[in-house]
């Protein structure tokens, strides 16, 4: 028998990743366990949430899914331990037969440490920006072509990754597959962040009538790279719910399905969509 979705505690938990991956899921595991302490059933992590370094480094660490290797076994023993669902933001997948490339995948392990889903990203972010970040995540990363929703204590949840949240199409798609919050796991640099994260999460809420969940990094990770932060939960009105401006930390806010219900039914914009040429 299917668990009734229910209101939950859902928490985004921010940290500033470098190339120590014990360091970072040390930090990681210290603020999950005072979400949960603080009522947090479910807990989110942020993109490149054990390594956020040069290329060389990461793929020493590449594991594959959904056997996993060292860092899976820790992730999943904390959930476990924790009895808490864990979103593993942006998990470095290794790709068969190619050593030297990964996928960036967002993993929901369950409260036993099992992978209940994994989505692939499917947009990579290649930008060159002037006096701003220069990236080709392609060059390294192999794009995800599948969508991927998976079934939570609150309902279904869209599963995204960063870079995606320019492209509503993939948001409205998640939303036709049943989801009604979406989880959006990033290191937004700080560049972009500055002009677009608040206002690109709140539309994909607003249009989606759709809970936002965006767990972020923060900080400066190397000489030539820092995210923006500010780690946010916004409901299906385009509210923010919790937010985390700078530093370490974690925020937590209910996701409950019956405000999605209500609003849904008091602005049936979803349901009057229409085709067009």
């Amino acid at each position: 028998m299917t668990t009734p979705a229910r209101a939950t505690q859902v928490a985004v938990i921010q940290h500033c990743a470098g190339t120590d991956v014990a360091a970072n899921l040390a930090t990681l595991s210290h603020l999950s366990r005072q979400a949960v302490d603080a009522g947090a059933e479910v807990v989110m992590w942020a993109e490149a949430f054990a390594y956020l370094g040069r290329h060389a480094g990461k793929t020493e660490i590449l594991e594959p899914l959904p056997q996993g290797g060292p860092i899976l076994a820790e992730c999943a023993e904390l959930a476990s331990s924790l009895q808490c669902d864990l979103l593993l933001g942006g998990f470095h997948e290794a790709v068969p037969n190619e050593p030297e490339r990964c996928f960036n995948t967002s993993v929901y392990l369950t409260r036993s440490g099992e992978i209940a889903a994994s989505y692939r990203k499917i947009h990579l972010f290649d930008v060159q920006i002037s006096d701003g970040p220069r990236l080709m995540e392609s060059k390294q990363t192999e794009a995800g072509t599948k969508t991927e929703v998976v079934t939570t204590p609150f309902g279904e949840l869209g599963l995204t990754v960063c870079y995606d949240v320019r492209f509503p199409d993939l948001y409205q798609s998640l939303v036709n597959q049943g989801a009604i919050a979406l989880s959006v796991p990033s290191a937004f640099t700080a560049t972009t962040g500055a002009v677009h994260w608040h206002t690109l999460l709140r539309a994909r809420a607003i249009e989606c009538q759709s809970y936002v969940i965006a767990p972020a990094q923060h900080g400066q990770h190397s000489a030539n790279r820092s995210s923006y932060g500010h780690s946010l939960i916004v409901d299906p009105w385009g509210k923010i719910l919790a937010e985390i401006p700078q530093g370490d930390g974690f925020a937590i806010a209910t996701i409950d399905p019956a405000e999605v219900a209500r609003i849904r039914q008091e602005v049936p914009s979803l349901a009057n969509r229409r085709a067009f040429e």
